[in-house]
């Protein structure tokens, strides 16, 4: 399978990138400015993927006419990539992101059409509107959340009008190696310290997916629409509970394994400015190891923390 892929930079689109090359699936990553221009762990995300040969599109965004000259002999276009700035603010700009995650979707919809592309594989988010289980109504966690269910719609009416096979691959809370510095990180930062980690927000539901388990729902989804047998949404789901519950869960799994003290407070949570729960709901875990998993999270935050 020939992929044409968006977002590759991004902590669960290298994994994905990644997954799909051990699969042995030919893998062509759109970056929107040079390798060069990339640091951090942005940068080692795609020392990782070059030496799994995933070929970079640099200077190509979604959309623009080097997107379009790429569709040709592509199997399967999987749009990753997002417009995320400011993305926790609630002046996110929700009509210029629709905007830049839907540029010329009319255009790439019939040209992959006419040029035999299978389907569009869009990546959603389960803080959308209208996704995941929770209480209802299943309003959007944020004008971000909102802007990534509205630019679903305008992919998923061009693909229909087009003739094209469009698919939705949903994520929940992904982590471990190569992730963005966010909760698991202040965990571990803090507990080196020899200090106490806390949580303010103990109570939240949600679904915390370790990234490899992602990627390999991620990889059998789009072999199934290159088969022509996938079905128009996955949501894959990884551990439902409290987020309480989850940093006890990390902090029993990385401390065994790092023989690190993993003191935790659990704050009385009093706030709920989310929903209190949300989360995915398809639990397929075939093949995949959670000791594994564990093991390769507990080596990649000793390295990068201790």
């Amino acid at each position: 399978m020939k992929v044409l892929l968006t977002g590759a930079s991004s902590f669960t689109g290298a994994w994905f990138a990644s997954a799909l090359r051990d699969a042995g699936h030919e893998v062509h990553a759109t970056l929107r400015v040079p390798v060069g221009a990339y640091g951090g762990v942005r940068a080692e995300r795609l020392a990782w993927m070059a030496g799994k040969g995933v070929t970079f599109l640099e200077g190509v965004s979604f959309g623009d006419a080097e997107f379009l000259a790429a569709i040709g002999g592509i199997d399967v276009i999987a749009h990753h990539a997002a417009d995320v700035t400011d993305y926790h603010s609630l002046d996110f700009d929700v009509g210029a992101a629709m905007a830049s995650n839907t540029a010329n979707a009319r255009l790439i919809t019939e040209r992959a059409a006419a040029a035999g592309v299978r389907a569009l594989i869009v990546t959603g988010s389960v803080f959308e509107q209208d996704e995941g289980l929770g209480e209802a109504p299943l309003m959007a966690f944020s004008p971000y959340g909102l802007s990534k269910g509205l630019s679903w719609q305008v992919l998923r009416y061009w693909s229909a009008r087009a003739g094209l096979t469009a698919g939705k691959f949903v994520i929940p809370n992904p982590f471990g190696p190569l992730e963005e510095a966010r909760f698991c990180a202040y965990l571990m930062r803090t507990w080196v310290k020899g200090e106490t980690a806390g949580v303010r927000t103990p109570a939240y539901i949600r679904d915390n997916i370790p990234v490899d388990l992602l990627a390999r729902r991620y990889v059998g989804y789009l072999e199934g629409h290159d088969a022509g047998s996938g079905a128009a949404r996955c949501a894959p789901s990884g551990y439902v509970e409290s987020q309480g519950r989850f940093a006890q869960r990390f902090a029993e799994e990385i401390g065994g394994r790092l023989g690190l003290s993993t003191p935790l407070e659990l704050a009385d949570q009093t706030e709920f400015a989310e929903p209190v729960m949300r989360t995915n709901s398809d639990f397929e875990r075939t093949g995949w190891t959670e000791t594994a998993f564990w093991d390769l999270a507990a080596e990649y935050y000793r390295k990068t923390y201790c």
